[in-house]
């Protein structure tokens, strides 16, 4: 519930900002930068833009640590999104936020918007929407509570993605009791444009004009950014009045109209920026600071659903589809007119001033003025240390599966919710609105052309908290290369990566090691794929009544296809083909899916990785696939090797004779590095040739049966036995 406003004497002595998020040494330090008491409204502007959400006043040290450049990166960090040049004139522009909090509260409306901002990050850029992906988390289906949620945001998800007519073309789903509470949605936005037209959030030139644009002001997500910096507790109502409404109709009003001034109107636009995460005082404060500039705005003009708002709530609310552009003086009126044409409301609000202050005019009195620096550049910083969580001081004993039976833990696998199809989570999006998408939900990456070029892009997102709960900085490198795997086994070279990282209360030592850990081994993947982070966002305290989720950092990652015909899938296609393993199988079961559904739990410690080996296999198998030495591929991960050669059975509708000399249970070990491919038998010799000793003959595709032979097991089953094992058992779980 928002406060009444109090006098700058009633601030001190009554501490309202407790509420707010500053604690009381941020109130002191920003009593001491104004060189006086802060007003209500100051107060409130910094808690927002001081909050971890806008400020990363934690994660920052972490976040510098990031590999961001290579020779083909136009823009990296520190803008709406990231932009790599492909080629051909074009480059990709692509960026990943949670929206994790709002979602836990109001899931329908809190994934809604999710997708909606991080669509106007895109558009914000100049760049043109092509594709959505999602990486959403949840606890056990069977859990009543955990089926609404579940319902409510991928309902919310497709009904933005599907009304603003971007295709949702790809993403994961997992499941782990960590997430019951606090779920993750995360969704990322990739959108293409000439590498000529790139357009920054900046507001630069004395008296140009400030443009507000979109729908009106309201009182919903008031203060969201501060929300989302601070974790739940049953003793606290949820406050869904911090959770934003959205309107994809108006959306696409507003990603129209703003592209047509990018295109069009390129000689009088100087900056546009989206108003995301503390609304309009981040977007305005911002925009301002990345020129050095100074601003006055006056919040009488900007539009307003509801009346008498206050100036903390005009300029704290996050109310949706709202942009806010720097325009050059004298082109107001052609801007305006512009966005009057498409229904939106549109009014110069402010100025861009001499000098450095950010000042707001509210009923003709000022009630900000404070130097643009103090909500930017002079938020704190704080140099955390992390500690070592004791479970991974004294790592349980290796886990090991013992005997079990072939058939019946593939069953189990295959129905569990983490490796079973996912149709009944993405059948209600539209994957291929804009008639560009060649993979859709389903393939180890979502594939999609790039019109006006001869070229695609393939795009995947992938997290595994089980790995990072046991090695954060080793888990931090599997979830990337995980990624690159992904993109190779389509055919496509990975070219970069946006993230979201989702952790527990950075406050916490155990939790802070978590982060810190996991950004030197994304940091190590990053720098051996060549795939530099270009964007990305932080989501923290993602704890419950205490209790946090597991470290997980969300890889979106972005390959490109330069030819379509070496476009690859992990379906059989042809009886008689060969299949190969890439890379080799060990007794790594210690935080594998495997643990996970045969002991409730995960533990012990992950084995060591290799990246540049790895890395060296991608490679050569994607110099094989591109020199159509391939006819399908798929990389290994949840479930081992037996779970993805049934994946690629139950795709193609054929069955598989494979010699696998391995312990059964070595079947269902998640040794990272590996992949199954087939090959025509006539390309046999040019394969191994290419492959050298990484690829490993295991057996040929044969019609509609799974044939699968060990050191001490033969497995013998109908692949459409699988395949409805695997179709039919999430939809059984939601219901």
């Amino acid at each position: 519930m928002l406060q009444r406003e109090l006098s700058p004497d009633q601030i001190a002595t009554e501490k309202p900002y407790l509420g707010l998020g500053l604690n009381e040494d941020e109130y002191d330090c920003l009593t001491t930068l104004l060189g006086r008491r802060p007003n209500f409204t100051e107060v409130g502007l910094a808690s927002g833009m001081w909050s971890e959400h806008c400020a990363y006043k934690y994660s920052k040290p972490v976040l510098k640590t990031f590999w961001t450049k290579n020779d083909r990166v136009l823009m990296g960090p520190g803008e709406g999104a990231g932009v790599i040049d492909i080629g051909e004139g074009k480059a990709v522009v692509f960026k990943a936020e949670s929206h994790n909090h709002p979602s836990a509260v109001e899931p329908y409306q809190g994934a809604a918007t999710g997708v909606g901002g991080i669509i106007r990050d895109i558009f914000s850029i100049g760049a043109k929407p092509i594709a959505l992906l999602d990486s959403l988390a949840f606890g056990d289906p069977k859990d009543p509570h955990v089926r609404q949620l579940i319902d409510q945001i991928v309902a919310g998800i497709g009904d933005y993605g599907n009304a603003i007519g971007i295709p949702t073309v790809g993403g994961e789903t997992r499941f782990a009791d960590s997430y019951a509470r606090n779920p993750l949605v995360n969704a990322m936005c990739v959108g293409v444009m000439d590498t000529d037209a790139i357009q920054r959030g900046k507001a630069a030139g004395v008296g140009n004009a400030l443009i507000y644009v979109g729908a009106k002001t309201g009182r919903d997500g008031i203060n969201g950014a501060s929300f989302a910096s601070a974790e739940f507790s049953d003793d606290e109502a949820a406050d869904r009045s911090a959770v934003q409404v959205g309107d994809p109709f108006m959306e696409k009003l507003l990603m129209d109209a703003c592209l047509e001034v990018t295109r069009e109107h390129q000689d009088a636009l100087v900056g546009m920026q989206d108003m995301g995460a503390a609304g309009l005082v981040s977007s305005s404060v911002e925009m301002a600071g990345k020129a050095n500039s100074g601003m006055t705005l006056d919040l009488d003009l900007i539009p307003q659903r509801e009346p008498e708002m206050t100036p903390f709530e005009i300029m704290l609310s996050e109310s949706q589809e709202r942009m806010m552009l720097c325009v050059k003086a004298g082109h107001e009126d052609e801007i305006v007119a512009l966005f009057k044409r498409y229904d939106l409301d549109t009014v110069v609000c402010g100025r861009v001033d001499e000098g450095h202050q950010y000042r707001l005019l509210h009923r003709g009195e000022v009630v900000c003025d404070v130097p643009v620096a103090v909500l930017t550049d002079e938020a704190p910083v704080y140099h955390q240390k992390g500690v070592q969580p004791s479970r991974l001081q004294q790592p349980a004993p290796d886990f090991e599966p013992g005997v079990l039976s072939l058939l019946a833990t593939l069953r189990q696998l295959l129905a569990d919710p983490n490796v079973a199809d996912k149709k009944a989570i993405y059948r209600s999006y539209d994957a291929q609105v804009q008639t560009n998408t060649v993979l859709g939900p389903g393939a180890d990456a979502a594939v999609v052309r790039v019109r006006g070029t001869h070229r695609a892009l393939a795009m995947t997102t992938d997290s595994n908290g089980r790995y990072l709960y046991l090695d954060p900085e080793i888990g931090g490198a599997i979830t990337v290369a995980e990624s690159a795997r992904n993109l190779v086994a389509t055919g496509a070279e990975p070219l970069g990566i946006t993230d979201c990282l989702n952790y527990g209360d950075p406050t916490k030592p155990e939790s802070f090691y978590s982060l810190a850990e996991s950004a030197k081994g994304i940091t190590a993947a990053c720098k051996a794929m060549n795939t530099p982070v270009i964007s990305g966002n932080v989501s923290l305290y993602n704890e419950t009544n205490g209790e946090a989720i597991y470290p997980t950092p969300m890889i979106g990652m972005v390959g490109l296809i330069e030819d379509l015909s070496t476009i690859t899938t992990p379906a059989f296609k042809q009886v008689r083909e060969l299949i190969y393993v890439i890379g080799e199988t060990g007794p790594d079961f210690n935080g594998s899916l495997l643990q996970q559904v045969t002991t409730g739990a995960v533990a012990g410690a992950l084995a060591p990785f290799d990246l540049t080996q790895d890395a060296a296999t991608q490679r050569r198998l994607l110099a094989a696939i591109r020199q159509h030495l391939v006819t399908a591929a798929h990389d290994v991960s949840d479930g081992g090797l037996l779970v993805a050669l049934s994946d690629m059975a139950i795709a193609g509708g054929l069955g598989a004779k494979v010699d696998l000399p391995l312990p059964a249970g070595w079947l269902f070990s998640e040794t990272q590095g590996r992949f199954i491919v087939t090959v025509a038998p006539e390309n046999q010799a040019a394969f191994e040739s290419a492959m050298g000793d990484d690829a490993h003959l295991t057996g040929v595709v044969q019609p509609a049966v799974l044939t699968v032979a060990t050191n001490d097991q033969t497995l013998t089953v109908p692949v459409h036995e699988l395949a409805t094992i695997n179709e039919e058992a999430l939809p059984c779980l939601l219901k």
